[in-house]
């Protein structure tokens, strides 16, 4: 099977590797010269625990290639998988101009080709906003002619960031929409290799399968803004946010997955597909009131949090002049990816203070640093950041910063306060050891 995917970011690279994995004949096509450069170099130029060492193995066997070439990379292809980026403004509505311009670029190709051409299916992996798959469908079948045959689908992907060659090699389900009977069992055909633990694979409509991500993405959300929520309310009533989480998630009705309190979700997914469900709501004359209150939740978690460093603060001064040490800098552990981290919220807030910022995070750093224009010190160790500092601002839970020294910590930081956005140690330890502690859900405690 020869395959085609258009776009290397973050989708259209995993997915491609782990296709050619199983033995298919992968290209991957981008218009950025420098990044095929350094693909073809054997650069990753993301960071996904297992990605690079699968793709010098795959690219070595010559089952995958990277290319800038239009034609080529859609002349032999059997599936055309459409991986482009699908930014959201912030009033939701989702700019589509990097689909379309996919969809006419593989139209052309087609079109030169002629009728006597073994059908195309034209895949929409990116995330895409209801009917956008049928859209495509139509705005080829425009482009090409009556007489040229193709089949389209959707075919949305479930990767965490961190963990996505896991996910897509052994994913929970597998979700296609088709217009056809044939594409569909295309489709059984090329994710057999990754469905035979047992897990489903389910054929249904483009519309629905398109809604499946959306749906899925915003009621992850909701579990998040919930159990902060809920962590606001024990912290006024003196409850501990822990204890009542560990009560409800015992009901199996409940679950223990995404109800974990903190700073809120961030990344490139939960923010822009809650902002979608409210602009397809809108677009459609109906007010996406769940939806609305969980991305207003979300948003508040941040400055709540921070708005906790400044009461800290307040007697001595307020925060002007302080300096303080932020672990960690991605929106999760285990990615370099920075989009709409809640480390950078507190960051750009803690420099309206008039603090310095001083960042350390074990592969996000460079990122970082460059989205703040100038206005963080990247650290090369959790110690490192924390010299002199009047304290420490944990916004992403690495395995690194769980345990740590906490007798070094104190004896370089200048006050011993920590401010832990996950929650990672015991409130009662953190007393006994002379440091203020502020956590989430859990009243503040203070050295004894």
């Amino acid at each position: 099977m020869r395959m085609t995917m258009v776009g290397t970011g973050y989708v259209g690279l995993v997915t491609g590797v782990c296709f050619s994995n199983t033995g298919m004949d992968v290209t991957c096509l981008d218009v950025d010269e420098a990044k095929i450069e350094r693909l073809r170099a054997g650069e990753c130029p993301i960071y996904e625990p297992g990605l690079t060492e699968l793709m010098a193995r795959n690219t070595a066997a010559g089952r995958l290639r990277f290319t800038t070439d239009k034609a080529e990379a859609y002349r032999d292809a059997e599936m055309i998988f459409v991986c482009v980026g699908t930014p959201t403004g912030d009033d939701g509505q989702t700019d589509l101009s990097y689909v379309l311009g996919a969809a006419d670029d593989i139209a052309d190709t087609m079109k030169e080709l002629g009728p006597d051409q073994k059908p195309k299916v034209i895949v929409m992996k990116s995330t895409v906003p209801v009917g956008t798959t049928l859209l495509v469908q139509q705005r080829i079948r425009d482009r090409v002619g009556a007489d040229i045959p193709f089949g389209v689908a959707d075919n949305p992907e479930f990767l965490k960031e961190g963990d996505a060659i896991s996910d897509f090699n052994k994913p929970d389900r597998v979700v296609v929409g088709v217009e056809e009977e044939w594409v569909g069992e295309l489709f059984r055909d090329v994710y057999d290799p990754f469905v035979r633990n047992g897990h489903p694979i389910y054929i249904m409509d483009v519309l629905s399968s398109e809604m499946v991500k959306y749906a899925s993405n915003n009621f992850l959300a909701t579990k998040i803004s919930f159990i902060n929520e809920m962590a606001n309310l024990c912290e006024h009533y003196g409850a501990n946010i822990n204890r009542v989480r560990e009560g409800m998630c015992a009901d199996t009705r409940i679950g223990h997955q995404f109800l974990y309190p903190g700073l809120g979700y961030g990344g490139s997914c939960f923010p822009k597909d809650t902002l979608a469900c409210m602009m397809m709501g809108e677009n459609a004359g109906l007010e996406m009131q769940l939806s609305r209150a969980v991305h207003e939740v979300n948003q508040r978690q941040r400055g709540l949090f921070f708005d906790k460093i400044l009461e800290h603060y307040a007697p001595s001064g307020g925060l002007a002049g302080k300096r303080l040490a932020f672990w960690g800098l991605a929106f999760k552990p285990r990615t370099d990816d920075i989009r709409e981290a809640p480390a950078l919220t507190l960051v750009r807030k803690a420099l309206e203070h008039g603090v310095e910022c001083v960042g350390f995070d074990p592969v996000a750093g460079e990122n970082a640093m460059r989205e703040m224009d100038g206005g963080l010190t990247l650290a090369d160790s959790i110690y490192a950041a924390a010299e002199g500092a009047d304290g420490v601002v944990i916004s992403t839970d690495w395995d690194e910063f769980k345990n740590p020294d906490f007798a070094k910590l104190g004896s370089v930081l200048r006050t011993k306060a920590i401010f832990d956005g996950r929650n990672l140690y015991r409130r009662q330890d953190m007393a006994k050891l002379g440091f203020a502690y502020i956590s989430v859900g859990r009243g503040a405690v203070g050295p004894s």
